[in-house]
Order: C-alpha cells, then structure tokens, then sequence
C-alpha cells in the first residue's frame, strides 16, 4: 500500500473521485507496494483501482488506454525508499568521496528499480529469489548487472559480501527467461585483471545473446583512499593487454553471432595511449553511458553537423570568444573539436582549458566529476570571453549543483561571466559554441 500524495489535474483517477491523501491498495486485485507493482498491473485496458481513505475501501473501475497513465502521484518515483547496497566492493568511489560533502553523496544505492526506471547497474545481491521471479513474471528487462568477476570466491573477496557469489545463479534465471542483460566489469589492477577477466569474458560469452553487452572499466581511483584495499592505476602497458584480451574475446563473438558483446571504455584507450576505434566498433552503442564510445560518439556528431554549420555561419556573431572547460581525459578531442570549428568559422575564438581535479586527485580525468571549486580556482584572472561552457555532467541531474556542493549561480558570479552546460552531444557542442541554432 502507497499513499497518493497528488492529483493530475483533469486525469482519470480524479474524474473517479480519488484523492489526495488516499492510500492505494491494489490494482486489479494485486497488491501495489512500489512502482513496478503499479506500472505492471496499470498496463490493462480496464483497471479496479482500490484505495483506502480512512477506514473505508474504495473501488473504481476505469477504461483506458493499455499503456495510459491515470494520474495518480507518489511521495517518490520509486514509491517507496531506495534500497541501500549492502556491499563494501574494494573500488566502491562513495568510499572515496573526502569528508563534508552533502549527504546524498553518501547514500550508495543497489535497487533493481532503478536499473530499469534509469539504468542503474545493480549487483544483484539486493535481490531475494521472490524478486526475481517478479521480474521475470513481469518480463522486465534490460537488466544492467555489475558482475566484474564469475568467480564466486573472487566476488566475495571484491564487494565484501558472501552472497555475492551465489547471486551469480541469478544470471541463469534471467537467460532461462529470455531476459535481456547488460553487464559492467570494473576492472581492478592485480584483482580481476589478467587470466581472472579471460575467465569472466569466456564465462559471460555463453550467456550471448541474453547478456547483450558488457563494458570493461578500470576503477576510479581518487586521492581519498585512506585505510581502504590497496589499489593502483593500471599502466599504459597493462591497458594495452587489457585491450588486447577484450578485443581477443570480442572478435570470436564478432565472427560466431555478428555482435562484439564486449567492449572496452574509452579511458582504456587513453590510458593505453592508444587511437580510439572507429564508429562500426560500437555498434549501437549498447554501453556509451558506461563511458565506452562517448568519445568516438561525439566526434561523429560533430561532422553529421558540418553541413549546417556552414549554413549558420552568416548568423554567428564576428569576434566571438568561447572558453571551453573539460577533464584531462577529453582535452584532446575538445581541443581537435574547436579547431574543426574554428576552421570553418574563423569569426570565432574557442580557448580549450584542461582543468585538473585537485578535489578528487589529479588521477580523475572524466568531465563528469568536475567539480565547481576547482573550475572557480583554476579560471579566476583569466579573460573567459563571450560565455564559459561546461559538461552538463558534472551537475547533478536536473539541478545546479556541482559535487563539491557550489551552484551554478555561484561558480557565475566567482568569474563573473555567462555559463551554460552542454550535453555530450557533438551537435550541442556546435551550437553552444557557434551561439546560434543549428537547424533554423
């Protein structure tokens, strides 16, 4: 049971007389008590609705589209808490987080609903046999796991938990059902790395095509790692025999079914030193929101945007100057990004700045985890131009925040200039900095 904490204004629930402060029992006559629950069972054409008001029951009986909402709203998406994860995996980057930061940034989630609400990957050591056969009875799926090792004793060893590995039997559960998977392998020097990621890879091939794709990620690594398990970054060598394994792995899949199944991140490649491949490697891009092809993703982007670049170019204002801020590890590719811009509209000045993460450690080079304070202190004095433009991902979603807890509104009037966030989109990235839209 959930209570209903608003009203959609004109919706069906309100046209049936349910209100505001109603707890909602059941739908259909099976009990509601989080949002799967409510989607799954709102999914008929005719739907008894029965809440509880007082301590009275209620039933109403409502004709509807199959996929229709009717407008009913809930103290949280989820309907209920999250669940916290009960591990204490040796790379887990909460643990990494410095002292007095907000304490959200504290919480760690392991809840199989936001694995299909947002994408979350989950580790499945959450999950009780009732819950997957939940969702495998409500055929919920893709369901994105964090496996990094099948090797039930290393598992335990890696997230500090003794049912993470007998939760790897869940794996079977969701093939036998035909349930398609993503999986996630974050990579650990000396740990799951070597002959332990051969095992994984050859062990996840068998679940092709259920488990759909997996992506290879060395651990981040921040300058917080007091009294935890003694990790280190991998060299340029070791990421070039990570690579190496994963590309060996892929190619057989690639050759037997048409799908590479296994991909490795864009900071391997980094890492390694090594060109990033070209578009075809990433097939549909099952895994760029794990970093794998984000890079390539962008650049491509940026040249279907060519053409209408050119078009816009008498509308973009004469001596524009723009400064772009990003982490270390797409420095290059920002920087080769404005010089492909600036070529064909030579109206136009890009000044690229590398901002390095005192906050988190200078080994921390994704943009996303950029934070406020040191973008304030590392561009204080400088001439920014027109507008700053920053990776909308390093804000948290939907808000202003910076991790480091300064706002947007702050970070503007510490340099006293325009600044606006772009999306990891090569075409916003040319609008942004160009000033004008694209496809007028």
């Amino acid at each position: 049971m959930v209570k209903i904490t608003g009203i959609e204004c004109g919706s069906l629930a309100q046209k049936k007389g349910i209100k505001v402060g109603d707890t909602l029992l059941s739908i259909n006559g099976n009990e509601i008590s989080d949002v799967l629950d409510y989607r799954f069972y709102l999914t008929e054409k005719v739907v008894v609705v029965t809440v509880e008001r007082g301590n009275r029951k209620k039933s109403v009986r409502i004709k509807k589209g199959e996929y229709d909402d009717i407008g009913l709203e809930f103290e949280s998406a989820l309907m209920d808490g999250k669940h916290s994860c009960r591990n204490g995996c040796i790379f887990c980057f909460i643990d990494q987080n410095p002292k007095g930061l907000r304490d959200t940034l504290y919480f760690k989630d392991d809840d199989s609903r936001l694995s299909f609400i947002h994408g979350n990957y989950i580790t499945l050591t959450n999950m009780s046999e009732d819950d997957v056969r939940r969702i495998v009875k409500m055929r919920i799926s893709p369901i994105n796991i964090s496996i990094h090792t099948t090797n039930p004793e290393l598992r335990v060893r890696m997230m500090k938990n003794k049912r993470s590995g007998e939760v790897l039997k869940y794996l079977d559960d969701f093939r036998s059902a035909g349930l398609k998977m993503h999986g996630q392998i974050v990579l650990c020097r000396g740990v799951n790395d070597g002959d332990e990621l051969r095992r994984t890879l050859s062990d996840l091939a068998d679940y092709y095509p259920y488990m759909d794709s997996v992506s290879i990620v060395p651990a981040g690594l921040t300058k917080h790692r007091e009294g935890l398990y003694p990790l280190s970054d991998f060299t340029r060598d070791e990421a070039r025999d990570i690579i190496s394994i994963v590309d060996e792995y892929a190619e057989k899949q690639l050759s037997r079914y048409g799908s590479r199944q296994f991909f490795s991140a864009d900071e391997l490649y980094l890492k390694a030193e090594l060109p990033l491949p070209p578009t075809e490697y990433y097939e549909e891009y099952p895994q760029i929101e794990n970093g794998v092809g984000m890079l390539r993703s962008f650049s491509d982007e940026l040249g279907v945007a060519v053409s209408d670049i050119e078009r816009a170019l008498p509308r973009v204002k004469d001596g524009r100057v723009v400064t772009v801020a990003t982490g270390a590890a797409s420095f290059d590719m920002i920087s080769a990004s404005a010089g492909v811009l600036e070529r064909l509209c030579p109206k136009i000045k890009i000044n690229v700045v590398r901002i390095i993460n005192n906050f988190f450690g200078e080994s921390v080079t994704v943009s996303g985890l950029l934070t406020g304070k040191d973008i304030c202190e590392q561009l204080s004095g400088r001439e920014i131009g027109d507008i700053l433009l920053l990776p909308s991902s390093c804000l948290r979603h939907g808000d202003e925040l910076f991790l480091c807890g300064t706002t947007l509104t702050e970070l503007k009037r510490c340099l006293g200039c325009e600044v606006r966030t772009v999306d990891n989109d090569g075409y916003d990235f040319a609008e942004a900095i160009l000033g004008v839209t694209l496809c007028e």
